[in-house]
């Protein structure tokens, strides 16, 4: 039974508010996340921002032909300086997803650090050697296009 993180650092021009307000509004997940994904929120009248204790529903498509639901729940909000989602219902055995943002020279730094453990046990080890891993390389890869798409490259 393998446990993982996974970390990935991006640095934007801009500044804090601009990329907060961005991150933090649920709707903006979608934008930053590859068509392949099949993503979609299913839960209804989300507000703006995020709040510790919302839940969020959405479908997506881990594996072409396999649509499946994932729900999370926003577990942590430090305004303008970080959130924590965590999967309550999905893919997964255990997911943790912090998303830190912090100022420096020119812009803002982004980290993002995935924790996770695959399902069934050493097959999920497996998996994550020959899959996983690789998937969420490609995600965050879009997602790092997305966001220069937005806010620009950093100099």
């Amino acid at each position: 039974m393998g446990f993982y993180q996974f970390k990935r650092q991006q640095k934007l021009p801009g500044n804090i508010e601009e990329i907060w307000d961005f991150i933090s509004s649920p709707s903006n997940l979608k934008v930053i996340t590859p068509e392949h994904m099949g993503f979609d929120i299913i839960t209804e009248n989300l507000p703006e921002k995020m709040y510790p204790g919302m839940i969020i529903a959405y479908k997506v498509s881990p594996l072409p032909a396999y649509k499946t639901t994932w729900v999370t729940e926003i577990t942590h909000v430090r305004e303008k300086e970080f959130f924590v989602d965590e999967q309550r219902v999905g893919p997964y055995s255990m997911w943790h997803h912090e998303h830190h943002i912090e100022a420096i020279e020119g812009g803002v730094l982004m980290t993002d650090i995935v924790s996770y453990q695959p399902p069934y046990a050493f097959l999920g080890s497996i998996a994550n050697n020959l899959l996983i891993r690789r998937q969420l390389k490609k995600i965050f890869a879009y997602r790092k296009t997305a966001m220069e798409k937005i806010f620009g490259k950093m100099q």
